[in-house]
C-alpha cells in the first residue's frame, strides 16, 4: 500500500502537473507540496497543517480524502513528533486563571443591569429605614428646637438647660 505522500506525487504525476502548477491552484508554497510528497512532515509546526494541506491536495487531484486522511492519520501516529496533540499552556492554571475563566463567561449588560438594581434597591431601604428611624425616635407633638432627651443621666454628661418659660 503507498503512503500519502506517494499518492500524492504519483497522482500529481499521472495528470502531468508539476509541483508550480499545483501551487498555483491550490496556494500552498511549494517546499510544503515538496514536503508533503517527500513524506518529511517535520517541516510542519503542527498535525493540522498536515491534514489541511493535504485534504486541499488530494481535493485538487481528485482523490479519494476521506482515506487519504485515514492513512495520514496512521502515518501521523507513527511519527514520534505528531503522536500526541501539543499542550496549550506549559504553565499551571492558578485560581485567578478560574476566576478569570468565570468572569469571561458573563454575559455583561445582564450583570450590569442586575448590579444596577441591586445597589439601588440597597439605597432605597437604607433611606426607608433611616427615616423610619427618625420618626420613631421623635414626640409627634415636638416642635421646633424644644426636644430634649429623655435618657436618664448618669452625671458623665449635662443635661441640655431647660427652656426658660416652662
Amino acid at each position: 500500500m503507498p503512503t500519502v505522500s506517494e499518492q500524492l506525487r504519483l497522482a500529481r504525476e499521472a495528470q502531468q502537473l508539476d509541483i508550480y502548477q499545483v501551487a498555483e491552484i491550490t496556494k500552498i508554497r511549494t517546499d510544503h507540496l515538496r514536503a508533503l510528497e517527500s513524506g518529511t512532515f517535520d517541516v510542519f509546526s503542527a498535525p493540522v497543517y498536515i491534514r489541511g494541506f493535504v485534504r486541499t491536495y488530494g481535493t485538487m487531484l481528485k482523490l479519494d480524502v476521506p482515506a487519504l486522511l485515514k492513512d495520514l492519520s496512521l502515518e501521523l501516529s507513527q511519527s514520534e513528533k505528531f503522536r500526541d496533540p501539543p499542550p496549550l499552556t506549559n504553565t499551571p492554571r492558578s485560581p485567578l486563571d478560574f476566576v478569570m475563566l468565570q468572569l469571561s463567561r458573563l454575559n455583561w449588560r445582564i450583570t450590569f443591569a442586575v448590579a444596577a438594581v441591586g445597589i439601588f434597591l440597597i439605597l432605597g431601604a437604607s433611606v426607608l429605614r433611616s427615616r423610619t428611624r427618625r420618626t420613631a425616635e421623635l414626640p409627634p407633638d415636638l416642635g421646633a428646637g424644644l426636644h430634649q432627651s429623655q435618657t436618664v443621666h448618669n452625671g458623665d454628661v449635662l443635661p441640655l438647660p431647660t427652656p426658660p418659660g416652662r
